[in-house]
């Protein structure tokens, strides 16, 4: 199961070229993360989501040569690495 980072709204659950099924979560602080190469998404767009909350299930949609989740964070549209920054994310303080 792929489960969000932590709480937010998902603005986007559809396919994306390349990435396959994607579910993308905005956390309403700068920070935005993406759940990408799903075998299906379980939320809609509009979704209010929490920790506990399933997004989809891990496949291999789109350009992926095996099951794996493609995960990205951007701040403030910024791509930036998820080891950076994920304790703060995860405890709400980017």
């Amino acid at each position: 199961a792929v489960y969000p980072v932590r709480g937010g709204k998902v603005t986007f659950s559809g396919r994306q070229k390349g990435y396959g099924n994607v579910v993308i979560v905005d956390h309403g602080d700068g920070f935005v993360t993406k759940y990408g190469h799903n075998r299906a998404n379980l939320v809609d767009a509009g979704t209010v989501v929490g920790p506990g909350t399933i997004l989809g299930e891990v496949g291999s949609t789109g350009r992926s040569t095996g099951p794996h989740l493609h995960f990205e964070v951007s701040y403030d549209g910024n791509n930036v690495r998820p080891d950076t920054v994920l304790a703060g994310i995860a405890k709400g303080n980017g």
